[in-house]
């Protein structure tokens, strides 16, 4: 690999002005076919084999104007007053709202059932002429808009129900630009100039935008996520920038030993650009393996991210080059503060004792002591993960400045919050099992049931071969009391019904990603086992690995738990509210620390590795790994942890508990686990490490390694 990785590199560098060309060419390409042909991001919530799909399949066949799902148009007269008052302004409101593409009808906000007791809140159903995924965002502006006249007459009028909250873009808070600057600073005391700082940077924003213009194109052949382009941007501009600077440092550092610049960046590209591509290659495959699981929502987040980091390994392994190649000397312009000495020799023979060096030995003299203090402090944060609820987040999760989330609160206070949650019991008159006749019985055992506040008016499909019965539950959708109405509504129906609705599809998909995570994570663990076992050739090593994983990942849950479930520190975050951990998170989170860990792992032992290979000596081959990598992995945990932390004050919680996660995550992966936790268990097992049976040995496949695979 490394030979590879070393041609690309020299190839970009010999034709840097042709090279970046190409990415401009690529970048402006992507973004005129983005806006010509892009497609529009919806939330596919439906878990493959359950029982909502059955449901959703009924209604596409036999209600295809039920199946496409509808937006509701809230208005809300001043407390106090009654909302037909202005009768005229919301019809005006009304007539607008039917002239809007893709509407196909408007119902009566004054009929029955549809205005408060008060008289105050009134709703209006907004049917569309295509399903609610494939309506986009687009749409929704327009239907804000026509409901104006409303607005002037001096009422409330937001724009609510499923179309709505599924097809919400996600907003930014701009805080995001905040991470980038702090990861600016880390660059520039890392690497000690203005301009080396500044070229991952902008390595990374390069990729993320032609990675976005990409995942545009993608939503034009599949449902994407509305949180994908914000969950690939925010993975992309942390590993961009990570990639960059393994190759930047290195680079500068064959300069600084007196190679002269082409010789120094060939170098580079050779050993840490072989890191990139085999760390950046191990991400990919980990975010694409959402895929497994079926379903939509995280196959869209897994391939959007995919593609946004192969195209970061890509900028690193051909752009970057070429930038360096064009830059020459001038890297070292702007140089901040003292000219940064080796503190190693070609040989890796330490010059200095540095901090890292000394903590390493200190850390091997006494292994026990950091070894039990370690795990204590990782088992410690872990222990919450023990009371993880999760669940989906519904509207009234989100920010009160979307329009989605004030229509939720007008409707849960005229008409109670299970309004916002209809069940939609999907009956099959051509089975056996409920007759027409017995639709009306089977109407009144649902209504009996004490968390089913209203059953409304039967619906039965145009051929009258299947009906539709509306129950209204109690509680808010994301109440957990709700999924326990829902268990008992299926259990009392017989067969042939099936029972949908935006609810009941986020209840299964939570069911269906709570029984997949174990799978998931086992195959996960295997294969990150397997690879470092062909890698370093060891089976303890691998073995340590695969356990660091889980404490560092159960770390970051429980810190999730504790804050967003049980309040801990939730004013320090801006939650105004606790919250049930989103399902899709510890899947998507565990595939991205895998990926991730990676990096940091292939870097600390190959370097202890190579120590070990030329000394023999296993406590001095863990101070000089640590000591020639400590640097930069604290230095790209970082900045990795500060661009997931800009995002954390995103208004979408999913956002903001991906981004807490992660930079959890990623902050006690590369401290307590690389630093602590590695070194101690390396000294206490010594010529263990290294141990692989014989006839094993011969079976694993061979690898060509990288010369170094760390800055020095």
């Amino acid at each position: 690999m490394n030979r590879f990785t070393r041609r690309i590199g020299d190839a970009a560098a010999r034709r840097p002005w042709r090279t970046l060309g190409g990415w401009v060419a690529v970048l402006g390409m992507l973004l005129a076919l983005a806006g010509a042909a892009g497609g529009a991001f919806a939330d596919d919530f439906i878990a493959p084999g359950s029982q909502s799909e059955t449901a959703m399949a009924l209604l596409e066949e036999r209600f295809p104007d039920a199946a496409r799902g509808t937006a509701m148009a809230v208005f809300a007269a001043a407390p106090g007053e009654r909302l037909d008052q202005d009768r005229s302004a919301v019809m005006a409101a009304v007539a607008r709202l039917s002239e809007v593409d893709h509407v196909a009808g408007v119902t009566d906000p004054f009929a029955a059932g549809t205005v408060s007791a008060d008289g105050r809140i009134g709703y209006a159903d907004l049917v569309f002429d295509v399903p609610v995924t494939e309506l986009g965002a687009d749409a929704l502006p327009a239907l804000a808009a026509a409901m104006d006249p409303a607005r002037a007459a001096g009422l409330a009028a937001e724009l609510g129900g499923d179309a709505a909250f599924v097809n919400a873009e996600a907003e930014t808070s701009g805080i995001e630009v905040a991470g980038l600057l702090a990861a600016f600073v880390v660059l520039l005391v890392v690497l000690g100039t203005v301009v080396a700082a500044l070229a991952p940077i902008m390595i990374a924003l390069t990729a993320v935008a032609v990675g976005l213009g990409g995942i545009v194109l993608l939503a034009n052949a599949m449902n994407v996520s509305t949180s994908a382009p914000t969950i690939a941007a925010m993975i992309g501009l942390g590993v961009g920038i990570d990639y960059a600077l393994f190759i930047v440092t290195r680079y500068r550092e064959h300069r600084t030993a007196g190679r002269d610049n082409a010789d120094a960046l060939s170098l580079a590209m050779s050993s840490s650009g072989a890191v990139v591509a085999f760390s950046g290659g191990t991400v990919v495959l980990a975010m694409a393996a959402l895929a497994l699981t079926g379903v939509g929502l995280l196959t869209s987040i897994g391939l959007a991210t995919a593609l946004v980091v192969l195209i970061a390994i890509a900028a690193a392994l051909t752009l970057l080059p070429a930038l360096l190649a064009l830059l020459g000397d001038r890297i070292d312009v702007g140089r901040v503060g003292r000219r940064a000495r080796r503190s190693t020799t070609p040989t890796g023979a330490p010059v200095t004792r540095t901090v890292w060096w000394w903590f390493a030995h200190r850390v091997a003299g006494r292994p026990w002591p950091y070894l039990v203090a370690a795990g204590a402090v990782l088992l410690a944060l872990a222990a919450p993960t023990l009371w993880m609820e999760t669940g989906f987040p519904d509207a009234g999760d989100d920010t009160t400045e979307a329009s989605h989330r004030r229509a939720y609160d007008l409707l849960a206070q005229g008409f109670g919050p299970g309004v916002n949650g209809q069940l939609l019991v999907v009956v099959d008159l051509r089975r056996a099992g409920v007759t027409s006749g017995g639709l009306a019985e089977l109407g009144a055992r649902i209504a009996a049931d004490p968390g089913i506040a209203q059953v409304g008016a039967i619906e039965l499909a145009p051929a009258g071969d299947a009906a539709i019965i509306p129950a209204r539950p109690e509680t808010a959708p994301s109440d957990p009391a709700t999924g326990e109405t829902l268990t008992r509504v299926r259990d009392l129906v017989p067969d042939n019904v099936a029972v949908s609705g935006m609810t009941a599809m986020t209840d299964d998909l939570t069911r269906q990603l709570g029984d997949t995570l174990p799978v998931f994570v086992g195959a996960i663990l295997v294969t990150s086992f397997l690879l470092l076992l062909i890698v370093f050739r060891s089976l303890v090593v691998p073995l340590k690995a695969v356990v660091m994983n889980l404490l560092s990942i159960g770390g970051a849950y429980g810190v999730l738990v504790a804050v967003f479930q049980w309040g801990w520190c939730a004013g320090l975050f801006g939650l105004e509210d606790t919250y049930r951990i989103a399902s899709p998170i510890p899947v998507i989170a565990f595939a991205v620390l895998f990926g991730l860990s990676m990096d940091y792992e292939v870097f600390l032992l190959s370097r202890i590795r190579e120590e070990y290979d030329a000394t023999g000596d296993n406590a001095e081959s863990v101070a000089r790994g640590i000591s020639g990598t400590g640097r930069v992995i604290t230095a790209a945990a970082l900045i990795m942890t500060a661009v997931f932390l800009g995002f954390v004050v995103n208004p979408s919680p999913m956002v903001t508990m991906m981004g807490l996660g992660l930079a959890t995550a990623i902050l006690l992966d590369a401290t307590i686990v690389r630093m602590v936790l590695v070194p101690a268990t390396m000294a206490l097992l010594g010529r263990a490490n290294w141990w692989l049976p014989a006839w094993l040995e011969q079976w694993l496949p061979q690898l060509t390694q990288p010369e170094h695979l760390s800055p020095r």
